[in-house]
């Protein structure tokens, strides 16, 4: 058999295997269903266990008085006074309790960037931000200490759950860039000595809000 011969057999069978579709024989094994389970346990709950678990500071607040409240309180006694934020709407909940606060406007230089988030991913305790956020691609990393406001109504399961909610969100278009942070930045050598703060924030603070934005 030469080897036009039987390249043509072979797309004969391809053509035949098109137009005779078969069943899958293990369809449940597929993808269909999820690997990890829903918990039982409240999403905002199993997002605490697994963020402070990667050393991540988590505060829950029931409302947003509350929740500016406590920042301001963490940034006094951390003395960090120079705070980034380029979102209008955190600017806006600091500025209604704190008349005439000014935030600093170099991002490199800064003691601490606040911003919000995406989306909460309880199973891994994961912070999901976007390019499209007014902050941009950069406050989330470049701070030495990284202060993220959500609200409870963000928090997913799994980061499938996170692509759904984004997709949801930005009617079917999302944007052009996806960051997942896990807690602190961290590396080790080849020593296996673990260091933090090395490529993004040293510390990570999540302020949960108990209500609607």
């Amino acid at each position: 058999m030469n080897i036009s011969t039987a390249k043509e057999n072979i797309l004969k069978k391809i053509r035949r295997a098109l137009t005779h579709k078969v069943p899958l024989p293990f369809s449940g094994t597929e993808g269909n269903n999820s690997i990890y389970n829903p918990p039982h346990e409240d999403l905002a709950v199993q997002f605490a266990e697994a963020f402070t678990a990667l050393e991540g500071k988590f505060i829950f607040c029931d409302s947003e008085e509350a929740c500016i409240r406590q920042l301001m309180e963490v940034a006094a006694g951390m003395h960090w006074d120079k705070l980034y934020c380029k979102e209008k709407h955190l600017i806006g909940l600091i500025q209604k309790r704190f008349p005439g606060f000014q935030f600093y406007e170099d991002l490199a230089h800064c003691d601490a960037s606040v911003t919000g988030c995406e989306a909460l991913v309880s199973r891994t305790g994961t912070i999901v931000l976007s390019s499209a956020q007014e902050h941009g691609r950069t406050a989330s990393v470049y701070a030495p200490v990284h202060i993220c406001v959500a609200y409870s109504h963000q928090l997913v399961h799994d980061l499938k759950d996170a692509f759904v909610y984004l997709k949801e969100k930005y009617n079917g278009q999302l944007p052009s860039s996806i960051n997942f942070a896990t807690g602190p930045s961290r590396t080790a050598d080849i020593e296996k000595t673990l260091v933090v703060g090395v490529h993004g924030p040293g510390q990570v603070y999540v302020f949960l809000i108990d209500q609607q934005p």
